[in-house]
């Protein structure tokens, strides 16, 4: 089943700019996601297991790299993020 989410991240602690970019770069290491950004947020969508998966390592890599911070995700099931000639 496809599924896709919409996250952001809130860093309570350190550099904002570069914590967001490396929690993104985590989410792209999953190779088995889309992943599209912009500046309110970042989109993804894939199989329901590696959209679960992805976003459970990113979160728990920036926990180790950041500690108190928070997430905030919005999960559409059956649906897949269409990246058009901009993404």
């Amino acid at each position: 089943m496809e599924l896709s989410a919409e996250l952001s991240l809130y860093p309570l602690t350190g550099d904002v700019d570069t914590s967001v970019l490396a929690f993104i770069d985590d989410l792209h290491d999953s190779g088995q996601i889309s992943v599209v950004t912009n500046t309110m947020s970042t989109q993804i969508s894939g199989e329901w297991d590696a959209v679960m998966s992805a976003v459970n390592i990113a979160l728990k890599r920036s926990s180790e790299r950041l500690g108190r911070q928070v997430l905030v995700v919005k999960y559409l099931p059956s649906h897949r993020i269409e990246i058009g000639a901009e993404g």
